[in-house]
This record gives C-alpha cells, sequence and structure tokens, in this order.
C-alpha cells in the first residue's frame, strides 16, 4: 500500500491491476488528492483506518474480497461513505445494482478522467467533504473539532448534510466527548449561522427557574421578577438554541417543550399572550432516551419531535488515533493561555496518554494537558509527570466508597488528636458507645496510644 502526505482530501484506489493503479494516483495527485492504493480489499480494510479517506474508488472485480463484498463492507461500517465502482462493460449491470445499493456511482474501463474527476467532485461535495486544491476550502464551519477518526468524520459528514435544512437534532454521547461542539458546528453549517446560537444545560438550572430561562417572564409573575425577562428561545430567535442534557428536564415542563414545538409560539411565564418564536432545536444528552421513557422519565412523544435525525459521539475510548493530534492541538492552544513555551510530551509519555482509558473524555484530556503544561518546567514533559498528573486526576473524583473511608479516617484521627488518645472522650465527642467506636478504629487500623505519645 502507497500513501502520500497532503492536506487534500483522502482517496483510497482498489485494484488488482498495477496499471489502473499507477495511472489513478498520477491523475488524482496532479488534481491534488491525497491517493492510498491497495491491491485488494482486504489489504484495503486493513489500511482504512490509519488512512481514514474520504472516498473509496474500487474494482469491481478483484481476486478474493471482489468490490461488491467490499462496498457491502464499507456501507455498513461506514455509511456515509462515498464509493465508486469501477467496471468492464461485462459487469455493469453488477454496477447498476451497487449503485441501487448505496453506492454513489460507477465508472466503466477505459475511463475518461474527466468523468471520473466530476463523480470525484460531486461524491465530496455531497458528503460534505472538503474538496481538493482548487475548490473553495468550506471547513471553517468544523474548525473547533479536531479529528482524524474515521467514525468522527462519519458523524461529521451526517452533521453537515442536516446542517442544510432545520430538522430537529439529538447529539448523543458521554460526558465530554464535545456535544455542544458539534451543535455548534452544525450551527455555523447552517443558514442560520449569522444568528444567535444559545445553549443551555437543562440538568444545570432548578426546575423552578428553567421554564423562566427558556421562555422568560413579566414583571411580577413571582416572587423576585421584579423586571420583565426575555427567555432563551427569544434570544435564539432565527438563530439555533441547544438544549444540553435533556434528559434531565422535568416531565412537566417537557409538556410546555412539546406545544412549543407545535405551535412556534411560546408564552411567557405571567403573560397572557403568546409570542411567535422561528428557532432551530438541537437537543444533546448522555442519557439513553429510550430506557428513560420506558421508566417514566421523558415523554415518547417528545422523543419523536426531537429526535428526527440522531448523531452519535463515540467515546475518546473508541477513537484513540484522535489522542496524538487533540493533545498537540491542546499544546498549542495551552502556550498561548498560558504564555509558555510549547512543550512536546516524550514517546513514552505519549504513549501513555494513548493507552489510558480516559472516562471523562476530550474534557478529561484537556484538563489533564493543561496539568502538564503548567507543572512542566522542561521542554518536553516526562512520562513520569503524566503518571502523576493521571493519578491526580483520579483522586478528584474518588469512588464512594474511598470517599466515605478517607472521610472517616481523617474524622477518627482528628477526635483522638482532640482527646490526646483517650477512647472514651473521643466516642461521646462521636456519639458512639465505646464498643462501636473501637471497630471503627480497628477498621481504619488507628492506634490509640500513638495520639498520646504525640502529645
Amino acid at each position: 500500500m502507497t500513501e502520500e502526505a497532503s492536506n487534500a482530501s483522502r482517496i483510497m484506489v482498489i485494484d488488482d491491476d498495477s496499471g489502473v493503479r499507477r495511472l489513478l494516483s498520477i491523475r488524482l495527485r496532479s488534481h491534488g488528492y491525497e491517493v492510498a492504493t491497495a491491491v485488494s480489499g482486504e489489504e484495503a480494510l486493513a489500511n482504512f483506518t490509519g488512512f481514514a479517506p474520504h472516498l473509496v474508488i474500487a474494482d469491481l472485480r478483484m481476486e478474493g474480497m471482489d468490490g461488491m463484498v467490499l462496498f457491502q463492507t464499507l456501507r455498513d461500517r461506514h455509511p456515509t461513505l462515498p464509493v465508486i465502482i469501477l467496471t468492464a462493460h461485462g459487469s455493469i449491470a453488477e454496477a447498476v445494482e451497487a449503485t441501487n445499493n448505496g453506492a454513489f456511482g460507477f465508472v466503466t474501463k477505459p475511463f475518461e478522467a474527466p468523468a471520473l474527476l466530476d463523480q470525484i467532485q460531486s461524491a465530496l461535495r455531497l458528503s460534505g467533504v472538503t474538496n481538493s486544491q482548487g475548490d473553495s476550502d468550506d471547513s471553517a464551519w468544523r474548525a473547533a473539532i479536531v479529528t482524524r477518526s474515521r467514525s468522527m468524520e462519519d458523524t461529521l459528514q451526517r452533521a453537515r448534510l442536516v446542517a442544510a435544512s432545520d430538522a430537529s437534532v439529538l447529539i448523543q454521547g458521554d460526558s465530554g466527548t464535545g456535544k455542544e461542539l458539534l451543535a455548534r458546528a452544525i450551527h455555523n453549517a447552517s443558514n442560520r449561522s449569522e444568528q444567535s446560537f444559545v445553549a443551555i444545560n437543562c440538568g444545570a438550572i432548578p426546575e423552578n427557574l428553567l421554564e423562566s430561562e427558556l421562555f422568560g417572564h413579566k414583571k411580577g409573575a413571582f416572587t423576585g421578577a421584579n423586571t420583565d425577562h426575555t427567555g432563551l428561545f427569544a434570544a435564539a430567535d432565527g438563530g439555533t438554541l441547544l438544549l444540553d442534557e435533556i434528559g434531565d428536564m422535568p416531565l412537566a415542563l417537557q409538556v410546555k417543550l412539546l406545544r412549543v414545538l407545535q405551535e412556534g409560539h411560546i408564552r411567557p411565564v405571567g403573560a397572557t399572550t403568546s409570542i411567535p418564536i422561528n428557532v432551530r432545536i438541537i437537543c444533546a444528552t448522555h442519557r439513553d432516551l429510550t430506557t428513560e421513557i420506558s421508566e417514566g422519565r421523558f415523554r415518547e412523544d417528545l422523543y419523536y419531535r426531537l429526535n428526527v435525525v440522531t448523531l452519535y459521539l463515540p467515546p475518546l475510548s473508541d477513537r484513540r488515533e484522535d489522542i496524538p493530534v487533540l493533545t498537540n492541538h491542546f499544546l498549542d492552544q495551552l502556550a498561548d493561555k498560558h504564555n509558555q513555551p510549547r512543550r512536546h510530551f516524550s514517546p513514552e509519555a505519549m504513549e501513555r496518554l494513548i493507552s489510558t482509558s480516559w472516562p471523562g473524555n476530550v474534557r478529561q484530556l484537556y484538563n489533564v494537558v493543561e496539568q502538564l503544561v503548567i507543572l512542566s518546567t522542561t521542554s518536553v514533559i516526562s512520562d513520569d509527570l503524566v503518571q502523576k498528573a493521571l493519578r491526580k486526576d483520579e483522586r478528584e473524583l474518588p469512588a464512594f466508597a474511598e470517599a466515605r473511608a478517607d472521610f472517616e479516617r481523617d474524622y477518627l484521627a482528628k477526635l483522638l488528636q482532640i482527646t490526646q488518645g483517650n477512647v472514651s472522650q473521643a466516642a461521646r465527642l462521636a456519639k458512639r458507645n465505646r464498643t462501636e467506636f473501637y471497630k471503627l478504629l480497628n477498621r481504619h487500623d488507628l492506634d490509640p496510644t500513638l495520639f498520646k505519645r504525640a502529645t
């Protein structure tokens, strides 16, 4: 397999004919594309993740895994990836079948270069991928999302397609995967990009204030409402409203939200008239809303209203190939933020970052890298410093049992220190009987006599 590095769109060519591979490589590279080649479907799949192509050109007839099986495999794994089939005249019917099943198109051999290049440009344009040199660079909409992951690219391609409509979008993914960044990217790629993007975390605002925050209120509507308040729906009028952690929204407010989505009007708290609004709704959640529905915590009718298109953000542990590129991106950002020289990770340190589980996802990775940038006294961040930062980061969120045990141990030690090791007096302060108090001391290996000696 061969490839050539560039910043252009990536195309993988699979053909068992070396002459075809060479000809296509020359022509595509001359038009600014990055090209990788493979002699079989098996080799293409083995190298697929590393190259992460934006488009595949595959011969229909090959030894071993033929083009049709390869296409079906790619369609199952990467449904938004455009595939163009190369076919001889004798197998046009099979190529047509492939296009009916989702292949972007087919080109017959011998092919005309202009016709193939037109198909490539159309496929990349429709799938939302930046095209080769000579085409305008329209990647600014997603500039905040740094990735080389195939699964993330699939999600971004779907996001670009849905951005052109006003359809409601539900973004699912674990905390810290970047759901708000994706929502902003959709807004940037939409025809509402010149208008406001407004985000609210439904789980971070008390239930009695959430309605007012969303819909606004009139002066005197409730205690403390001393002035009129414009809600976030009105603030986002003409633009996009992100309802983050929609799964945490109270049921009573879900009813009112459903009515707003159906009628296109809001009524501020305490108002007697409704206000028309024009807002594109994007929702995000780390919860499984189907489970929430079955357990009575989320309305099914609201779910179907919001879930026109679902986009899924994979956890960082499922896209470890992004860790080096994200880390270097953060190093650039943090050098500017803290006015420090640009740091680098040692090879061992980078290996540790890649092998870490990252339960807090991209947000946790950023926090750890920031700690390391601040604490490092050399230009190279060592593996030892990474280990210490990871242990510190884990201690910031201990398990409940561990936190309770730490509290008990510190509390008991403090009592023994105050009473100079007098167990009876310490037990009375703790409002526990002497026998129970001794059991607590034994559980935490605390020896009262040591406190007497220390005194």
